[in-house]
């Protein structure tokens, strides 16, 4: 079942004239449709359906507007709207493979092991920043949409924890877990690329 903003009680729907919503909509989700899309489109890997999942997005915000609190992360708040319906309506029809089972990889990537190794494996800071963006990009999409989503939301766009458990419906340790694990495998896939272009970490 779609999980959707809460939807507020009658008197609260009255908070917005239908001038104030189109200014609240203009003014707070607008500026993020870039995000939305560049989001969409590593989910889906097409084009179309990114569309798709971007119209849909916004339609549904734009109907459950009255449950948005100005001042709070507007672009959270449509992360989540799009990642939901994501899962509801696009993934079913995808080819991506069944989601992993995470109880595994907690067990060996728990949450203390994560946040121990979470500033030191953070791809704004790895060598991998200095790579052809390209083989970044390819590496990425490789990976199960769920281990590409936690990498996305936080060395992408710059979520934090608390942002992304919201977003994913997920504990902030299962977050710290799962990036964990995506980073490791993304930088599996990136080394023999890595090699290629010079790059060697265990050198002096």
């Amino acid at each position: 079942m779609t999980t959707m903003p809460e939807i507020m009680s009658d008197t609260q729907l009255q908070g917005y004239t239908d001038e104030q919503k189109y200014q609240v909509f203009n003014k707070e989700f607008m500026p993020h449709i870039d995000s939305m899309y560049n989001f969409a489109f590593r989910l889906t890997m097409d084009e179309d359906d990114a569309n798709d999942l971007v119209q849909d997005t916004y339609l549904k915000a734009f109907r459950f507007i009255s449950s948005f609190e100005q001042g709070t992360n507007a672009k959270a708040w449509l992360f989540r709207i799009l990642k939901n319906s994501f899962i509801n309506d696009y993934r079913k029809k995808s080819k991506e493979p069944a989601k992993v089972d995470y109880q595994d990889v907690e067990t060996t990537y728990n949450s203390d092991e994560a946040s121990e190794t979470e500033h030191t494996t953070d791809l704004r800071f790895e060598t991998v920043q200095d790579m052809i963006g390209d083989e970044v990009a390819s590496a990425l999409n490789s990976l199960p949409v769920d281990f590409r989503t936690v990498i996305i939301l936080c060395d992408i766009e710059g979520f934090t924890y608390e942002e992304m458990a919201k977003i994913l419906d997920i504990p902030i340790g299962t977050v710290r877990s799962r990036l964990h694990r995506a980073r490791n495998l993304l930088k599996d896939k990136l080394k023999e690329y890595a090699a290629s272009m010079g790059y060697n970490k265990n050198e002096d």
